[in-house]
């Protein structure tokens, strides 16, 4: 059975409409404060490290609360609550961050900035496992891949707006713009989330909170597929992204202005945007474990080339071939998540995989400044891409079932 989009939103009153408009303004505001914050912090400091450190910031508050986040959408209270509660969190540290442009908080500028940035890895703990468990109940089990591929396209298009309405509000207007603009995204996220109607299933009995998370993370580890896919994601990420030292890049290298920060921190995402319009179209029916592990490796020989390059635009063209290869990895191991997971264990399982995947972007933007800061800009960038392409062969020669996967296997 294949849905169209037209029929997703027909057929659940539009339902699928307002979560993907919360799940874009979501990730709009997320990406202008941290294009805009990344840009303020190199600013102030010129330390590459300072880049890793807001990483840091984000990920300490994110990985100590996730697996409770996950724990709390199964057992308590609503999915939409918790979802609403995470656009106020991260509306209030976009109200922090434009505070601090007007002169209002007293203090180490650079400290202010880490500590409105651990907020947003606060509301982020909460983002994933709500729109996860959410779309599960929009979205029928069969379209599962249909439904993957458009949100992700639609994803992907807050990925490509995002960093360039930072870049241009920084260029042409001011920080205080670009942090008040993703304010105002939050509270259309708020009501977005806020006017979605939906049955949801009754929430599960109260179980001990350590008991729980335990069970989540046994079915993590028995599920071969399924911590496969999420060990691939999180150390490719972790070794293989250099979205944290653009703006190092684009000073030191290119020596353009904030607009080519927010080009590149875009062109990523506008290759994930095509290849998810194409995969609706031509979903990846057959040899999806080898789809996924030749994705992660092309991302990382295209992470290799972008190190090796001087010039803006190649650069930024090899970053939307990177993009291109993600969006295949973010389909595929979304599809085998949402297919391989019960419905009772739907926000743990994606807690965690939040912890495998969301943590490891700013585990890898730390490891990305201190490399920098040992070996230099260009060979920490050429280091992670081999990096990369290593825990291609050690995933591949060590978890079969997801080498040989078909998703027809997971139904």
């Amino acid at each position: 059975m294949h849905l169209s989009l037209n029929q997703l939103f027909t057929n659940h009153q539009f339902a699928f409409t307002k979560l993907l408009a919360f799940r874009v303004q979501m990730l709009l505001a997320y990406q202008i404060m941290a294009v805009v914050a990344g840009w303020h912090i190199y600013e102030l400091t010129r330390d590459p490290l300072a880049l890793g450190l807001v990483g840091l910031a984000e990920v300490i508050p994110y990985f100590s609360s996730a697996l409770f986040a996950g724990h709390a959408i199964d057992h308590y209270c609503s999915r939409r609550f918790f979802a609403i509660l995470s656009s106020i969190v991260l509306g209030f540290s976009a109200l922090t961050l434009t505070a601090i442009t007007l002169g209002y908080m007293q203090g180490n500028t650079v400290l202010w900035i880490y500590a409105a940035i651990a907020l947003t890895g606060f509301a982020r703990a909460f983002v994933a496992p709500s729109y996860n468990t959410i779309f599960a109940i929009i979205v029928p089990r069969a379209t599962f891949a249909r439904g993957a591929s458009i949100g992700n396209a639609f994803f992907q298009t807050g990925a490509v707006v995002g960093p360039a309405i930072g870049g241009l509000l920084v260029g042409f207007v001011s920080k205080t713009a670009a942090y008040g603009l993703a304010g105002v995204l939050c509270i259309g996220a708020a009501i977005a989330m806020f006017s979605l109607t939906i049955q949801e299933p009754p929430a599960k009995a109260p179980s001990p909170v350590f008991k729980s998370i335990a069970e989540g993370l046994r079915f993590v580890w028995h599920k071969q597929v399924v911590f496969g896919a999420q060990m691939l994601d999180m150390f490719a990420v972790l070794f293989g992204g250099a979205v944290a030292l653009l703006p190092a890049f684009v000073q030191e290298i290119y020596q353009v202005g904030p607009e080519g920060l927010g080009i590149l921190r875009s062109a990523p995402a506008l290759g994930a945007i095509l290849t998810g319009l194409w995969i609706t179209k031509h979903p990846i029916n057959q040899h999806a474990g080898r789809w996924l592990l030749f994705a992660v490796a092309g991302f990382g020989v295209c992470m290799i080339a972008f190190a090796l390059s001087t010039h803006f635009w190649l650069s930024a063209g090899i970053l939307m071939t990177a993009g291109a290869f993600d969006g295949v990895s973010v389909i595929l191991r979304t599809t085998i998540m949402q297919l391989a997971t019960p419905d009772e264990m739907r926000g743990r399982v994606s807690a965690i995989n939040g912890i495998f995947i969301g943590s490891s972007n700013e585990l890898g933007a730390f490891e990305s400044g201190v490399a920098a800061r040992l070996m230099g800009l260009v060979p920490s960038v050429i280091f992670g891409g081999l990096m990369t392409l290593g825990v291609v062969g050690v995933i591949a020669k060590t978890a079969p079932k997801l080498r040989k996967l078909e998703l027809q296997q997971l139904h």
